[in-house]
Order: structure tokens, then C-alpha cells, then sequence
């Protein structure tokens, strides 16, 4: 690999590695789901369900239309190939990668269950009996252990909040893993009820932990800063994580190199790219992203790698809004170049795109593209139309090649709805 990269060739090597690099089978099942995932490690989870679940997004974006059902199936069998941590927050990890975050599980014991008068201290009761109904009577969702609770008359103090931050408490130390949900809510379950034996037993040293996940950050990013190895995995322990890169680099595993526009308190930024990265002549992908998808979740690296400004903007006042309440990034080539606020409106069957905005330096065949895609992602979700707002700079861009499409109004003081059953914040 060269010592110096273009912006062009870090941004070709950051697609490649996250499985942009070739053109989309014909068909995708399992096998294609396995591989999309153990490329990018692991799949963030989010709770918004304005066009589909953010989990079910980056695999549409690397192998397009898949059955969720047999993603469903991976996810959430009676012993998952794939299992619930705080990896990148909320996220899909392999389940025979629980000790791999050990020493996060003992870090959060440390702080949230230990510190005297903190909440665990202070509810040991409740935390000692949802514990005892989960070995007694297996998965349970926070309802069921909440219904008998009250049932029993344990006290006002026994509601759902409490038991949900026991239940939450016990999967962030380790105690408790997810089995599986109901709709989208969890059902809980002790670590030995669904972590495979060998993973549950297993002890991996901090720094060995620590030294794994770099590597793995490092093959999924291709090529980045310390910053971006540490955001993959959220370690905020920056020596740890410069002290696991040496140990590659000293490896051969990663190589120091210096990427034109990287910069860094005025000076061109550390980055190192990993062995294994490829540099394609060119990525011709054509992609919508999800905001948790691993090219764009840290966003100092999408300002870098795109220049693409990106935040979230479903907490922004309706009014205030710039682009739209969930506006999902654009892929054409080897760059992002504008943004779509989707939203499947099932009771009319129709892929609702609310507005779309271009980015600067989009080819020529911009919109001819992302209209095709979006005629894909609307068959994927099983929606018979698609109807374009007149908010956006692209919308009637993307009008003119939709011929099929309805308009309809939409604009930022026009608040966008959840669909229904979907809660109205963010979280895992």
C-alpha cells in the first residue's frame, strides 16, 4: 500500500473494506447476510421506524433487497448466532464474542454498580429478585416480570422503570443477555441461558480485548485516524487503544499513512490502513445509508472521508429543520452526495420520500441512480408506489425520473410522524 493517499483512494479503501467495493449478487440469503455482517462486525440497533429498522438497513445498502425474516432468524433464534451489547452502543455482535467486551462489562460494574448510594446499591431488592424470576422462569420480557410484580403486591417502588433499569443494569455488567425481543421489545434472560458455554467461560486480557478490537476496527475501516479505531468500539481509553496500534503496526497488521486533506490541529493527521485493505480503481456503488450505518455513525470521520456534514435532526424543532426529521445519506460511486428523509406509509403502501437534497459534486446520472434505488428500497419494504415532496433541491430532480411518482407537500415545519407502534426517542 502507498505511504500517501489521495482523499479519493481513502475514501475508495473506506468503501471497499465495508463491502461497497463490488457489485451486488443477483440474489442474497444467509450466506450473503453473514458475510455483509462479519465485515462490518456489527450492526447497531435503533428504535426510530420511519422507513425500516436501522438494523435492517446497511445490509440493504451493501446486498439490497433480503428477506428480514431470515435476518430475524440470525438475530433471534433460542441460541443466536448474534447477541445484544454496548459494543458501538446498542449493537449485533457474534455471540462467541461476549468476552471480548469483559472488561467493558466491568468497567460499567465499577461505575454504575458499586458506587455507594447509587441506583444498583440502593435496589439491591429488586435487582436480587429479577434475577431470581429469570433463573426461575427463563427469558421474560420487562412486562411479565413488572405483571407479577404488582400482582404479587411487592410495593409501589416494584414498576416498570425499576425493573427495566435492573434488567438493563445486569445486561450492561454481564449478568443478563438478550434472548431475542417481541416486536421491539427485549426479552432478557440469564448470560448462561444464551451465550454459548465456551464464549461465557472465556477470559481475555484488557489489553489483548482492547488490541482485538482495534484490529477489527482497523479491517473495517480499511484506513483511519486513532479516532476512528477508538469510535468503532467506543473505547475512550485513547492510551490503550495508540498503545494496541503500535503493537499492530510493530505486527505488520497496520502501516502508517498519510491521507491529503487529513488534517489535524493544523498538521496532517496520524493514520494508519490495514494489511488486508484494498484500493479498487473505483467503487460504482449506488447505496442509501442508514445514520448508523459504520461509513457515516462517527461524524468527524464523514466530514473527513466526504466532506459530508451530517447530524441527525429528529430531536431539531420541525421548524428549525434543514434537511428532514431522518434524512439518510446518499451513496453514488465513491461518494456521498445527497440526502433523502424516507418514510413508508403503510396504509397507503407508498414510499414517501419527504425531501432530498444533492451534495456538491454529484455525476451527471445522480438522480437517474438514486431513483432506481428507491424504487428497490420500495419493493423491499413491500410498497406499491413512491410519491415525492417539493422540499429539496433534488426533489424535482428526482421527480423528472419518476415518472410513476405522485408529489406531495412536505417541508420543515411539517413534522414526520413515527409509524405506528414505534417510540418517539432513541434508544436500544
Amino acid at each position: 500500500m502507498k505511504s500517501t493517499l489521495s482523499s479519493a483512494e481513502a475514501r475508495r479503501i473506506a468503501l471497499a473494506a465495508q463491502g461497497f467495493g463490488k457489485p451486488r449478487a443477483s440474489s442474497a440469503g444467509t450466506r450473503q447476510l453473514n458475510l455483509a455482517i462479519a465485515r462490518m462486525g456489527t450492526l447497531q440497533i435503533d428504535s426510530v421506524n420511519v422507513f425500516a429498522r436501522s438494523h435492517y438497513l446497511p445490509l440493504f445498502s451493501r446486498i439490497g433487497s433480503y428477506d428480514t425474516a431470515a435476518l430475524d432468524r440470525l438475530l433471534f433464534a433460542r441460541k443466536p448466532a448474534y447477541v445484544e451489547y454496548w459494543a458501538h452502543v446498542a449493537a449485533f455482535v457474534p455471540a462467541a464474542d461476549w468476552a471480548l467486551f469483559r472488561f467493558r462489562m466491568e468497567d460499567l460494574r465499577a461505575k454504575y454498580g458499586s458506587a455507594p448510594g447509587g441506583w444498583f446499591e440502593t435496589h439491591r431488592d429488586v435487582v436480587d429478585w429479577v434475577r431470581s424470576e429469570l433463573a426461575d422462569r427463563g427469558p421474560l420480557r420487562p412486562a411479565q416480570i413488572e405483571h407479577d410484580a404488582k400482582k404479587g403486591a411487592r410495593g409501589p417502588w416494584w414498576d416498570w422503570d425499576v425493573v427495566k433499569h435492573a434488567l438493563e443494569h445486569l445486561w450492561l455488567f454481564g449478568e443478563v443477555a438478550i434472548a431475542g425481543r417481541r416486536g421491539f421489545e427485549r426479552r432478557y434472560a440469564l448470560a448462561s441461558d444464551v451465550i454459548p458455554a465456551e464464549a461465557l467461560a472465556a477470559e481475555i486480557p484488557r489489553t489483548d480485548a482492547v488490541r482485538e478490537l482495534v484490529r477489527r476496527a482497523a479491517r473495517a475501516h480499511g484506513v483511519g485516524t486513532a479516532a476512528d479505531l477508538a469510535d468503532y468500539w467506543r473505547i475512550k481509553d485513547r492510551k490503550a487503544v495508540l498503545s494496541a496500534i503500535a503493537d499492530l503496526t510493530d505486527a505488520g497488521e497496520l502501516q502508517p499513512v498519510t491521507v491529503e486533506g487529513w488534517m489535524s490541529a493544523g498538521r496532517p493527521a496520524s493514520a494508519w490502513v490495514h494489511r488486508d485493505a484494498a484500493l479498487p480503481r473505483r467503487v460504482d456503488a449506488t447505496s442509501i445509508l442508514t445514520p448508523f450505518d459504520p461509513v457515516v455513525w462517527f461524524r468527524d470521520r464523514a466530514e473527513r472521508l466526504f466532506d459530508f456534514d451530517y447530524r441527525i435532526e429528529i430531536y431539531v424543532p420541525a421548524p428549525k429543520r434543514r434537511f428532514g426529521y431522518y434524512s439518510l445519506p446518499v451513496l453514488v460511486g465513491d461518494d456521498l452526495v445527497g440526502r433523502v428523509d424516507l418514510k413508508a406509509d403503510r396504509a397507503s403502501s407508498t414510499l414517501l420520500v419527504q425531501s432530498a437534497w444533492w451534495e456538491h459534486g454529484r455525476p451527471a446520472d445522480a438522480a437517474a441512480r438514486v431513483a432506481e434505488e428507491l424504487r428497490t428500497a420500495a419493493r423491499w419494504q413491500g410498497l406499491e408506489s413512491i410519491s415525492v415532496s417539493r422540499w429539496g433541491d433534488a426533489t424535482a430532480d428526482l421527480a423528472d425520473v419518476l415518472p410513476e411518482a405522485r408529489r406531495h407537500e412536505a417541508g420543515p415545519a411539517e413534522p414526520v410522524p413515527l409509524a405506528p407502534g414505534a417510540p418517539a426517542s432513541v434508544d436500544g
